[in-house]
């Protein structure tokens, strides 16, 4: 029997082709499908940076094969967390979700010496979310009717 996984997490940035890519690698690869992972921008780009492949690539992870996705009311509605990079204001904003804004620089037309601190960076943020996520345990508390 399938496990439903602990959380549904979005992350957003401008183009979804840098930030928001480099944060869905990294909890995909730290949690596993305890986790649900999206992704998307507000104005997305034509691919993924590949300066940012590179760097995920250095680390062991590949997010080569991944395609800047457009951000869709739906993604927002469905995630349990949402978490803004610099995406303005295009994101929209429905209670019973955590919203979370990572101030992160973007890495867009930088090279791989510059994204390599922002990536790690990310590492550092989604290790922290994953333990909250964990110590949050089941989505128990999205069960509505319950209280």
């Amino acid at each position: 029997m399938p496990s439903t996984p602990a959380a549904s997490v979005l992350f957003v940035c401008l183009h979804n082709a840098g930030r928001s890519q480099m944060a869905a690698g990294f909890l995909t690869h730290l949690a596993g499908d305890r986790v649900e992972v999206r992704s998307a921008g507000s104005i997305p780009g034509d691919q993924v940076n590949p300066a940012a492949i590179e760097a995920m690539r250095e680390v062991g992870i590949d997010i080569s094969g991944r395609q800047p996705k457009v951000l869709t009311t739906e993604a927002v509605q469905a995630s349990d967390y949402v978490i803004t990079m610099g995406c303005g204001d295009a994101c929209p904003v429905f209670p019973g979700k955590k919203y979370l804004d990572w101030a992160l620089e973007d890495p867009a037309g930088k090279g791989v010496e510059a994204v390599r601190p922002i990536r790690d960076e990310i590492k550092t943020r989604v290790e922290a979310l994953v333990a909250e996520i964990d110590a949050a345990g089941p989505r128990e508390h999205q069960v509505k009717g319950e209280r």
